[in-house]
């Protein structure tokens, strides 16, 4: 696949755990599980593929019926906050320290001694999260100031985001049990559940829009704040349908309220490791969210709508993120803590190996995608009602800042876990600062130029030079060793990507992507045809290159 015959035999030997010596059966157990990770990696995704498109379709409906304006603008400062304080506390630095020692201590100790683990966890998690809310609701306008300050040139605005903050609030809280819950159920190899809900939120938000706007316009109430009650709606939803997946399997976290448990499960070992682990991992995920505060604050005092301009980009931009980033995360961080565990460090690497190698192939035309017919997709799904070809225009320039940055955003998603599956949360911590450093400088250097796609290009460039670091610290520590093959491997996938990008900029320019009017079907369909050929191109081009795809699956 990657060289001869004979390279091919010794990669396959490798990733199947230096099984020489032990026979077929320890050369067939690895091939299983290599086969079980992909099959898991490609649920996953295709359930987050699922869980995107709900998701433009909901970002479709706020462009048509609210476009970018103030009250849209307070809206995505108001529903940020709460999504920055659960990327900071629930899927980041709790989830970052959660899994590698839930995993470690269900290897070790098995499963009586991992139940009352997550009982004790859950009860000290359930007490912090209900004085964060209490906290969060009284100062919200304090928080949307932060977030930003911007949004007083526009009193109406600045009103509405404190407004819409404290009803929201609550969201944090049903998500952080969502990260407990998905952390369980995928150490358990129960990936759809988690994989599933976030369609949930997109559900809940569609409704708000499509029913929940027009029926509070017809009680004289602002429409826009049908979503606030929308988000909440989905948070509720995503963490019940985990419960009874949860009870099935004896899993369910009993959370006590008394004070003298909260001071038991705050002294169980399990809790104190989790809550050292979590403090530079919670550093860690502050940097990249303190950039968001950053990126946001200036946004907010640039051209009304500047905010809203990169929300829609960014939830482009996190189709693929999601589908192949998260979805490998997912995957990959509880086998990794479990072969770190085993200390099996040649199937430690690679894993490695394979999730990167499956990111190059997948994230590398994507990227191109994304910076040759980012106008397209724009004016595809966005181009309607309220949603002006300048909004598009806006739009586009932005998600392309995006798309620059788009391999290393992907990468981290694989490149970071790495290092939390050995309980080295610092080394992380140490290159998000230096990036976050670096990106601020970015920005200057960009935003009197390119407004607001001076802020997304400085993110994505700030991704590119952090993945590269961490590959760089895994390699030298010897935890990630690549297999042979990958000059080869690369210069097919350039290859392909190239013919590609002549591909979409043809078609970019072929067509008035934002000129059909009343023909939405036709220029969906025309996009669909559109796409299928650049998939088309791609992958053929890889074939004709010699990458056997199916034998790159089985590896």
């Amino acid at each position: 696949m990657f060289g001869d015959d004979a390279s091919k035999a010794r990669n396959f030997s490798m990733l199947a755990g230096g099984c020489k010596g032990r026979g077929r059966s320890a050369v067939h157990s690895r091939y299983t599980v290599a086969v079980s990770l992909f099959k898991s990696a490609s649920l996953v995704s295709l359930l987050t593929l699922v869980s995107r498109i709900t998701g433009l379709v909901r970002e479709l409906l706020m462009a048509a019926t609210f476009g970018a304006s103030a009250l849209t603008d307070a809206f995505n400062v108001a529903f940020r906050i709460p999504n920055l304080l659960r990327r900071l506390f629930a899927e980041g630095a709790f989830s970052q320290a959660f899994v590698p020692v839930l995993a470690g201590v269900r290897a070790k100790e098995g499963d009586d001694a991992t139940r009352q683990m997550v009982d004790q966890i859950a009860t000290v998690l359930a007490w912090a999260l209900t004085l964060t809310c209490v906290l969060g609701v009284a100062g919200a306008p304090v928080l949307v100031w932060a977030m930003a300050s911007g949004l007083k040139q526009s009193p109406q605005g600045f009103e509405a985001a404190v407004f819409m903050t404290r009803w929201m609030f609550p969201y944090i809280a049903f998500m952080s049990f969502v990260a407990l819950s998905a952390g369980i159920l995928n150490t358990w190899k129960r990936f759809a559940v988690p994989a599933a809900t976030p369609v949930l939120l997109n559900v809940a938000m569609i409704a708000a829009a499509y029913w929940g706007a027009p029926w509070f316009g017809s009680l004289g109430i602002e429409p826009i704040y049908a979503m606030a009650g929308g988000v909440l709606l989905g948070g509720s939803l995503q963490l019940g349908v985990q419960i009874p997946v949860l009870h099935r399997l004896g899993m369910l976290p009993h959370v006590r309220v008394r004070w003298s448990a909260l001071k038991a499960a705050w002294n169980h070992p399990g809790t104190r490791r989790v809550t050292t682990l979590m403090l530079p991992a919670l550093l860690g995920v502050s940097v990249a969210q303190v950039s968001l505060l950053i990126n946001t604050q200036i946004a907010s005092h640039l051209v009304t709508g500047s905010v809203s301009w990169l929300t829609y980009a960014d939830r482009l931009m996190e189709f693929p993120t999601a589908m192949l980033g998260v979805a490998l995360g997912v995957v990959l961080l509880p086998q990794l803590a479990a072969a770190k565990a085993a200390d099996d460090a040649v199937r430690y690497s690679g894993l490695l190996d394979w999730g990167l190698r499956l990111v190059v192939l997948l994230a590398v035309p994507c990227a191109v995608a994304l910076l040759t017919f980012a106008r397209p997709l724009v004016a595809v799904l966005y181009h309607y009602g309220a949603f002006t070809e300048a909004d598009v225009q806006q739009t586009s320039v932005a998600l392309m800042g995006y798309g620059a940055g788009l391999l290393g955003l992907i990468a981290i998603k694989v490149l970071a876990p790495g290092f939390y599956a050995r309980q080295d949360i610092k080394t992380p911590v140490k290159i998000a600062v230096v990036v976050l450093l670096l990106t601020q400088a970015m920005n200057l250097l960009f935003v009197p130029y390119l407004a607001h796609a001076g802020l997304a290009l400085a993110i994505g460039l700030g991704a590119m030079v952090n993945a590269l670091w961490l590959l760089i610290g895994l390699m030298r520590r010897g935890a990630y060793t690549p297999t042979p093959g990958w000059a080869r491997f690369a210069l097919q996938v350039l290859a392909a990507s190239a013919l590609l990008a002549v591909f979409l900029m043809w078609t970019a320019a072929r067509f008035n992507w934002t000129g059909f009017e009343g023909q939405a079907l036709q220029r969906v369909g025309l996009l669909g045809l559109c796409i299928g050929g650049a998939v088309g191109v791609y992958f053929l081009t890889l074939m004709l290159a010699g990458l056997n795809l199916r034998q790159f699956i089985r590896k």
